[in-house]
Formats: structure tokens, sequence, C-alpha cells
């Protein structure tokens, strides 16, 4: 195929007389003609100095424009932004969290559209850059390639594992008299021992696993973990994936079905992942105009076997899966299984099952169960509905968790009013707590509440209490923890009538989730809700809650045509 075939786009924006200009500015930072003349490839990333998962993102964003250069094409690289869910949780900053999701997507789209490139690479950190990654290239469709900078090693702290879990496990600890300051200090020294993202499998891991799943990144570039030599190697590779992808026309319409969705679902709920994967993969199928529904989810998880022993749930990081084979090993157990479909495309041009079947499982390894002897006969994820929640919420079912529980509503309007109450020991053996107001619309930005649920941990309450809320988790939590109700309460959602010491009946068998009160009582109640004034009038936050949809439907925003 001729060179100028493959720049399909960015003749548009360079070649002729009257885009002089255009070729005079970018001549100023050092292109050549020869560099114009060779399909262009947009290499976004968010490296940001605020975090370990995206530090080192600048330097591996060097390795995929070598492999583009080598492959015969000519990168250039875009920044963007990322928050980091760790940092700013348990406080007013997390709220930009989600809200980051949509920010992400919009910029990268909006510099690919505005810059003509014929391919683009996406290089993705943490939690919310992967989908929104993933969002902005489904709206582009051009030939384009996702990489994972990858996890976190882990941390080590008194001859045994650890990451950032621990330390927020450690806060409520501390607060029970389990932990002093001193070991507490010791702990967060060497819990995030380089770059890299949180080491479980944890959102960012479980996102680089599902967009492998969907295809649209190559089956095995997201197991290296971000300080590995073999780094290098990868990101090199991507940039020539990046090159074939636009000789071949692969754009992601031509890879994303209802099948490779429901093969990403697979591997979420086989692998124990994080209740996010549901918001994430319901918003970037609304993006691909692919039918997901949140029940979906369930559907998938009730056929699928857990078979991933990966933190939160279970014993090993992400680390130990790469030793073990890496989700090529988990892909290729499911494929074998009947669990996923192996025919669905990838972007290297191969099947799913062309891909994963190359994959080399290390003897002995512990982390990937054989399906005969999976951790559960269902997956880590389920969906429950009820009067609490109508239109479904989200509870993770990767550990040891209980299946039914029925105690006393301890409500709280927000996550810091909570966080106070466990600290301080208020909160009960029994008791359901209940944090409302912090949905999509309501936060606004659906806070993670890893620092609530941790801490619960922390004061040995695990094991006794549960917590629903209107917000998200953490791919860290772990517990009976349900997310994600909806309606939210600040859109009349049933969570906001539920008042101090009402029984909570959570039946997760059934997929239950109810107040037991008469259904014309909570009607009464409703009925009397008053909407709260918007907790920001202006700025990013008050667009942001004002075109966010549900949570059921992905939280994604849509304008008000």
């Amino acid at each position: 195929m001729a060179i100028r075939d493959l720049r399909w786009r960015s003749h548009t924006l360079y070649d002729g007389v009257n885009r002089a200009a255009a070729r005079a500015y970018v001549k100023g930072i050092g292109f050549s003609d020869s560099d114009l003349e060779k399909p262009m490839v947009g290499v976004f990333h968010s490296w940001i100095e605020t975090m370990t998962c995206n530090i080192n993102l600048r330097e591996q964003a060097e390795w995929v424009k070598r492999g583009v250069r080598g492959a015969g094409g000519t990168p250039m690289e875009i920044n963007t932004i990322a928050i980091s869910d760790g940092v700013t949780m348990g406080v007013e900053g997390m709220k930009a969290s989600l809200v980051s999701r949509e920010l992400i997507a919009d910029s990268i789209e909006l510099v690919g559209r505005a810059h003509y490139f014929d391919g683009v690479v996406a290089l993705v950190s943490c939690d919310k850059t992967i989908p929104a990654g993933a969002m902005a290239l489904v709206r582009l469709d051009v030939p384009s390639v996702m990489v994972y900078g990858g996890t976190i090693l882990p941390g080590k702290f008194r001859g045994r594992d650890v990451t950032i879990l621990d330390v927020f496990e450690a806060v409520g600890a501390v607060a029970a008299g389990r932990m002093n300051m001193e070991e507490l200090r010791a702990l967060e020294n060497v819990a995030c021992p380089g770059a890299g993202a949180c080491g479980g499998q944890y959102t960012a891991n479980t996102m680089a696993m599902a967009i492998e799943f969907l295809g649209l990144a190559p089956m095995g570039s997201s197991r290296v973990p971000a300080v590995d030599g073999r780094r290098t190697q990868v990101d090199e590779w991507i940039g020539q994936v990046a090159l074939q992808a636009i000789e071949r026309d692969l754009r992601p319409s031509k890879i994303l079905t209802r099948v490779s969705f429901e093969n990403a679902i697979a591997g979420v709920v086989a692998s124990g992942g994080s209740t996010n994967a549901v918001l994430h993969l319901l918003a970037l199928a609304r993006e691909a105009n692919i039918p997901l529904e949140i029940d979906d989810f369930d559907r998938i998880s009730q056929r699928t076997p857990l078979i991933g022993d990966l933190k939160p749930g279970g014993q090993f990081v992400a680390a130990d899966l790469d030793r073990a084979g890496g989700s090529g090993l988990l892909a290729r157990r499911l494929i074998e299984g009947g669990y996923m479909d192996g025919s669905q495309l990838t972007i290297t041009g191969r099947t799913l099952w062309e891909e994963v079947s190359e994959a080399e499982e290390t003897p002995g390894q512990e982390v990937v169960r054989p399906l005969s002897n999976p951790l559960k006969n269902h997956g880590g994820l389920l969906i429950l509905r009820g009067n609490l929640a109508p239109d479904g919420c989200v509870v993770k079912v990767a550990g040891h968790e209980r299946t039914v529980h029925r105690g006393l509503a301890r409500v709280f309007e927000s996550e810091e009013d909570c966080m106070r109450a466990v600290t301080r020991r208020q909160i009960n053996p029994g008791d359901v707590v209940v944090i409302r107001y912090e949905g999509p619309s309501g936060g606004p930005g659906m806070r993670e509440m890893l620092g609530v649920t941790a801490a619960i941990q922390g004061v040995g309450l695990g094991d006794s209490v549960a917590l629903l809320t209107d917000g998200r988790f953490s791919g860290a939590t772990h517990g009976l923890m349900i997310a994600h109700v909806a309606p939210e309460a600040a859109r009349r959602g049933p969570i906001a009538a539920v008042r101090e010491g009402d029984h909570i009946l959570i039946d997760v068998d059934n997929r239950r989730l109810d107040v037991e009160i008469s259904d014309g009582e909570l009607e009464r109640r409703l009925n009397g809700w008053q909407p709260r004034a918007p907790r920001y009038t202006s700025g990013v936050f008050a667009k942001y809650a004002a075109m966010v949809s549900s949570a059921s439907e992905g939280a994604v925003t849509r304008p008000k045509l």
C-alpha cells in the first residue's frame, strides 16, 4: 500500500499550497517534510506529577514513539490530565475523579478531531484514564490501540506483600487501638515502592484486563509491571501495532461487538474485579452504540466461575498474575470452558483465541485456578434490585462475604459524616451504614468510599457491618458493600427516604435490597421529599451534575437536546 494511502486524514492538514502555514508551525518544533509525508500517529498519555500511577508515562511515551518511527510513522505526543483517586480519597477533591473520565475522553477526542491523526495510541494507567481513553477512541473511530502503563510492584512490610489497601485499613486499625502511629508511618513508607497503578485487582488492573478482552489492547500488553525492563519492548511493540492498524484500517467499530463486551464482563467477574467496571463498560457500550444493560453483568456473573485469586478478595497481586501467565492464561481458561468467545477480532488482526492460545502457564502457579477448582461457581459481581434500588445496584462477592444481612439503618448525608462515626467507634455490629447524596449528580461526581470501607475493616467490623451508597467503591473495597444504588438520592431515589433505625434487608442470593417498610409508607416519605440545593452552581461540577446520567446507565454525560 502506498504511503499516501495511509495518510487518509493527515493529508487534509499538511498537503498543498493552502496548508503552508500549518507545515510552518510544526516545522518550528522540529518536524521535517519527510516526517509530514508519513502517517501521523497521536500518542496520548496522562503523565502527571501527583501520583505513582502515571509518573513514568512520559518515559513510556518515548518508547511508543520509537516504535511508531521504526514502523514508518510520525508520532506526535499529547499530554492530558488525570486525577488520583487514592490521593484525593475522603475529601471534596475526590468528586473530580469520575468527572475526569469525561474530561479526559473529551480532550483526547477534541485534539484527535482537530489534528487529523491517521492513527492514535492511548497510553493509560490510573483508574479513569483507561475507560476515558477507550471512550475517546470509540468516538474518533480511527485505527487506534490502547496500552496500559502497568501495575505497581507490591510493597514489603514485616515480611509480607502490601498494597495501598493495607494503608487505608491501617487508618481504622489506629482508630481501634490495634496499630500505633509509628507502625502506620512505617507502613505508608513502603506501601508504594515506585511507579505504577495500584497493585491488586483494583479498578486500574481490572479495566486494563477488560480492554484486552474487548480487543482494543494487544493481549499481554497489560501484564508487565510499570518498572519492569520488559516495558520497553512492550511499548515499542505498541507503536508498531498502531501502524499495522492503520494499514489494516482496524478501527474500534470493527472490533467492538456485543460479544466482545460479554467477554470483557466475563473476565472482570472471573478475576474478582472492581465494581467500577460496571460503570465504565456501560459507558463505553453507550459510546459504541452497543446495547448493554446493568442486568447483563448479573447474568454473565451467574454463569462464570471465579478463578482469579486476586486481592482484595483473594491472596495475590497483579505482579503475581504476570508471573503466573498473565491475563491471557485467565482468558484461555474461560474460552476453553465456554465462558468467553474466542472468535472475536482484536487490534492485532488476530482472534482472541489466537492471542491467548500462546499464554504460558508457570508450573505450580496458584493465582489462576483451574475450572475444576474455582474459588466460587459464580463471578465476583452481582446486581441487586428491590424497593431501595429499583434501577439496580452492584455488590462485590469475590471474598467470603455474607449473603444475607438484616440490620438497623445508620444514615449519613455525606462520606465525611460517616467516616467520623466509624473512627469514633459509633457504628455497632449488625448495622447497615447508608451514605447518600454521593451519586453522580448529587455528589456531584460519585466519590469512591475506600476510606470508609477500609476503616470499617480496620476497626474490626468488616464481618458484621454492611454498607450501601449511591456513590462508588474503590476496586480495593471488600466486605458486604453495595454501591451505585439507583436512582440516587438527589434524583428522588428511594435511598433518600431511609430513616435512622429502619430495618434494611440485604439478600444476595435472591438479588434483593429492601427497606422493610410498606410501599405506602415509602411513597409517603418520597412525596414529602424536597430536592437539595446544588452543591455547585458554576464550573465543571455544576455542568457535570446537570448533564450526568444515572449510575445504572454508566454515569455518562449527555447534552440536553
